[in-house]
Order: structure tokens, then C-alpha cells, then sequence
């Protein structure tokens, strides 16, 4: 189980029942039956082990014991918890992205591996259309700001929007091969970035276009500003440019020294659109100031982690940023790295405030939108909250059977929805006892 980076705070989940209990979101107070159900686990001996094991259909259980070798200090039975309230299952493959409607909070879109991309309804896991016609992985789904759109777009390029309450396939596109894709916060306009390096934005339905060229390397990562009227996007060289989307020209270029030595992975910015973090293969995070172009400052994996010794250096090069983002409410900031370990920044000191460390590696990260908590989901199949003040592990949900390669917050951070290689998307509920 991740712990927090100190050393303090929750037991391992090998220290027996009370760990488990909170691993499976309990306070304490309302969960007598789980209670019931965990208290007589001890943490098993090598010998009750080996008995287990001759019982065990090694067909059935293969993968859990996998998992179980891969992650020391997993108490029996722990692979087979699943905290979640609802379990979406009509993927046929790995499931790389999920969106949630952003007005209701009701519905989620998911798109996978298999082609295919589902409209499907939170609560009961119902679906309500399938986003058909795909011809490669769906691997950006999204809903327009208001909900009556959902786009889809799959790595070959082609992107299909669909308008929700009638379920009909309403416009469509190919372009290069597809690396993001994203709707404009306030209006029926959607922007994608792409393999050869351009970024596109087009008015929906009309499909009227207007194109971005970058350098001639793929556009890896993208994300629009609050303001609705500048994107910034981040690519391959480790360039990222600030676009000004009325006029169709780059209001400031970040390169060389000051842009990334590899290329970008993440960008977030913060709510009023004045601060950019970037994050790259290179391990660093890049606070940037949109008004003057200017890096800030420069946030360093190097820093976090004692130098590795000689044998293991080239472990620690495969360490990079996957994910990163702002704090509404408090000037912090969260780095999340391949390594798994999570970085809480203090903006106003450019300092490191907090190290907390996961048992694999990090895949996004999201923080509540009123509250000073941040998300995680990683390599290991968990969802993890984390407190940014002091830096302890809240809670942790599990329940998928391989990693989680996406996930989704509704606006009052009371549920999770995740996607995963094991072909599932779920639902969590999340209870918190401070609420």
C-alpha cells in the first residue's frame, strides 16, 4: 500500500484490520459489517501460505497471485477487493480514457483498445449509446461544456461528434494521427493536437477550421486556458508554444534553455489561466508565466531522490513527468512521476512541500475542485487521496485487476470513475468523514 512520504500516518496494510478497514474507505464509525468481515485476518505465515496455495485453481487465480508476488506486502486476499459501487464491462479490451458530462455529472463516456467508444450512465452502469465507426483505439473522449456533445477520437485520427439526447453522429473528421483532444471550456469549439505537429480547432457542428502549425514533431500534449481565447501546447522537441486562438499566431515560444530537453508529456494551468506547469520525459516541471512567456520556475526530480548508484542509474532514466496540476484553493501544486512518487510544490516559496510515495508508478493526478486534496491513480490498480497540508494518504480504493491507465472526478469530488487494461471501467464512491 502507498504510505506517505514521512514514514507517518496510516499503518502498511500488513499491520492488520484497521488498515484494511480505511483501505476500504470506512471511518471507523458506520462499518461494523466490514469490520466484522476483516477483523479475524492475520497477516499470513509462509506455511498457511503453502496450504492456501495447493487449494488455489491456479487457471482462476493466476493473475491475482501475479499481482501478489509483484507487490510485497499484499496480505492474502487483498487482489480480489473491489470497492466499487459499479462496474462497466462492455470493453473488450484495455479502456484508455474516460469523461464525465460536465453538467449533470451523470453520465461517463469511455473509449478502449477494442475500437469502440460507450456512452454510459454512472449510477447503474446502463449504456446509452455506443460511439461506432471507429477504425483504432479510441483513446480521447470528451463531452462539450455544456453536455449536448460528446467527441471521440481514435489514434489514426478520425474524430466523430455525437449529440447526446438523440444519440446520432453529428459531424466527423480525420486528421494525423490523433495525440489529444479537448473542448473549449465555454463554447461548442473543439481542439485536438496531432502527430505531424499541428493543432486544430473546429466550431461544432458547422466544422468551420482553423489550423495551428508547430514544429514538424508531434503536438504531445495540449490544454486551453481559462480565458477560452489561448491554448498552450506542448511537443516532441521539447518545445511549447502559447497560441493565440482568434488570431491563429504563437504569443510566446518556450525552446532551448528555457523549454524541456524531451518531449512534453502533461500541461495544466491554474484557474485564472496566469500560471502554466509543463512537465516532460526530462523529470522536470516548468512553472510558467502565460502573460510574459517567462519560466518561473523550474521543479526537478534530481532534487527529490538521493543519487542512484552506478548500477541502478539506468532505472532511475526512465523516470519521467505523467501528470501534474494546480490547487483552487491554496497556492500548491502536484508533480506525479513515473517512479510513483507525488511531489506537493508550494507556489509561493517555489519550494518542495511534501514527498509522497506510491508502490508504482503514478498515471494522472487530479486535485478536488474546492478542497486542498489531491487524486492519484497508478501502475498498481489504486486510487489513492492524498491530504496536500500535511501530506498523509486519506484513503485508497482498489478493485481493478491491472493498472488504471485513466480516471474522472464528478465536480463535487464524491465519485471516481476509472478505466483500465483489465477492460473495465468502475465507478467508487468516495467517503470522506471530514465532509
Amino acid at each position: 500500500m502507498a504510505e506517505p512520504g514521512d514514514g507517518t500516518g496510516l499503518e502498511p496494510a500488513s499491520q492488520g484490520a484497521e488498515s484494511l478497514l480505511l483501505l476500504a474507505g470506512g471511518d471507523g464509525d458506520g462499518d461494523a459489517e466490514e469490520l466484522v468481515e476483516v477483523v479475524d485476518l492475520e497477516p499470513p505465515g509462509p506455511d498457511d501460505l503453502a496450504d492456501e496455495m495447493e487449494d488455489v485453481d491456479l487457471d482462476e487465480e493466476e493473475a491475482a497471485w501475479k499481482t501478489e508476488e509483484e507487490d510485497e506486502g499484499v496480505e492474502e486476499g487483498m487482489e480480489a477487493q473491489d470497492d466499487s459501487e459499479v462496474t462497466f464491462s462492455k470493453h473488450t479490451a484495455s479502456v484508455f480514457c474516460v469523461s464525465l458530462d460536465p453538467k449533470t455529472n451523470t453520465l461517463a463516456v469511455t473509449g478502449g483498445e477494442d475500437d469502440k467508444a460507450f456512452v454510459w450512465r454512472l449510477s447503474d452502469g446502463e449504456l446509452l449509446f455506443e460511439c461506432s465507426g471507429h477504425k483504432d483505439s479510441v483513446t480521447c473522449a470528451g463531452f462539450s461544456h455544456d453536455s449536448t456533445f460528446v467527441a471521440t477520437g481514435d489514434m489514426s485520427g478520425l474524430i466523430k461528434v455525437w449529440q447526446v439526447d438523440t444519440k446520432e453522429e453529428i459531424w466527423s473528421f480525420e486528421v494525423a494521427d490523433l495525440e489529444w483532444m479537448e473542448w473549449h471550456p465555454q463554447a461548442h469549439v473543439l481542439l485536438a493536437g496531432t502527430a505531424d505537429g499541428n493543432s486544430w480547432m473546429w466550431k461544432i457542428p458547422s466544422g468551420e477550421c482553423k489550423t495551428f502549425q508547430g514544429p514538424s514533431c508531434p503536438a504531445t500534449c495540449g490544454r486551453l486556458l481559462p480565458d477560452g481565447k489561448r491554448a498552450v501546447v506542448g511537443y516532441e522537441d521539447g518545445t511549447v508554444r502559447i497560441w493565440d486562438l482568434k488570431q491563429g499566431s504563437s504569443l510566446h515560444v518556450l525552446k532551448g534553455q528555457d523549454g524541456h530537453q524531451g518531449p512534453l508529456t502533461c500541461v495544466a494551468s491554474n484557474k485564472d489561466g496566469s500560471l502554466v506547469l509543463t512537465g516532460s520525459v526530462d523529470c522536470h516541471a516548468k512553472l510558467m508565466n502565460t502573460a510574459t512567456g517567462k519560466v518561473v520556475s523550474v521543479f526537478k526530480a534530481e532534487s527529490l531522490a538521493p543519487k542512484p548508484a552506478a548500477g541502478e542509474s539506468e532505472e532511475a532514466e526512465s523516470n519521467s513527468v505523467e501528470s501534474l496540476g494546480f490547487c483552487n484553493v491554496m497556492p500548491l501544486a502536484a508533480v506525479g512521476y513515473l517512479d510513483g512518487t507525488l511531489a506537493i510544490y508550494d507556489l509561493s516559496t517555489q519550494t518542495l512541500r511534501h514527498k509522497c510515495q506510491h508502490e508504482s508508478g503514478i498515471v494522472q493526478l487530479l486535485w478536488e475542485e474546492s478542497s486542498p486534496v489531491v487524486y492519484t491513480c497508478s501502475l498498481d490498480g489504486a486510487v489513492c487521496l492524498w491530504d496536500a497540508r500535511s501530506g498523509k494518504l486519506i484513503s485508497e480504493y482498489r478493485g481493478h485487476s491491472a493498472e488504471i491507465l485513466d480516471f474522472a472526478l464528478n465536480k463535487d469530488a464524491s465519485i471516481v470513475v476509472t478505466t483500465s487494461g483489465d477492460h473495465q471501467a468502475k465507478v467508487f464512491c468516495v467517503q470522506r468523514p471530514d465532509r
